[in-house]
């Protein structure tokens, strides 16, 4: 494996802060850095000792969990928190920021923003960045350091090939199939996927 790159590493933490998310709907992390070194990171879920979305369900209004605080929104007030300076730090988020953590970052003094994936990307965020030269860089992942949904992933697939046998059409593409699967998630086939 190759060694890596800064961005990488910095986003692979983010992935990781990730899979601590309470939120049902989306799992975002982000990492705060500066001079290459990382001095705040945070997750998207409800406040401290608050109820999670995962065990009560969304609090939705006008399309909006509000019961969640945003991944950079958590990582920005624990620089709050412990007194840790945001100016010219850089922010690498799993997502595009929503509008509101748009505008905290830029108050953050946060001077560029990496992300990994297109998220309802807002044009006034995207305008407010440009506005406050805030640089903003999508990085595209080079290396798979975590696989967030391989479960999903892997259930899925499952159904799907358990629906496929049941339709009783093409077994032999069917197996062939199943066994791209096992390949692809290096698993024992389950009772969903035996004929």
């Amino acid at each position: 494996m190759e060694r890596l790159s800064w961005n990488e590493y910095f986003m692979a933490q983010s992935e990781l802060l990730a899979l601590r998310s309470t939120c049902t709907r989306l799992a975002v992390g982000a990492t705060i850095v500066r001079d290459k070194r990382i001095i705040a990171g945070g997750y998207n879920g409800s406040i401290a000792g608050g109820v999670h979305c995962m065990d009560e369900g969304c609090y939705v209004i006008d399309h909006h969990c509000v019961r969640t605080i945003h991944a950079e929104m958590n990582a920005i007030l624990q620089c709050a928190k412990f007194g840790v300076a945001t100016a010219s730090a850089d922010i690498y988020v799993t997502h595009f920021p929503c509008l509101q953590c748009c505008k905290a970052i830029v108050q953050a003094g946060i001077k560029t923003v990496y992300y990994e994936h297109d998220y309802k990307n807002h044009p006034y965020a995207i305008e407010l960045f440009e506005q406050a030269k805030v640089h903003v860089e999508k990085v595209e992942k080079q290396q798979v350091i975590f696989d967030n949904n391989k479960t999903e992933k892997k259930l899925f697939v499952e159904t799907l090939l358990s629906q496929l046998k049941d339709s009783r059409e093409d077994m032999e593409g069917i197996e062939e199939l199943e066994k791209q699967a096992e390949e692809l998630f290096s698993i024992i086939p389950t009772e969903t996927s035996s004929v």
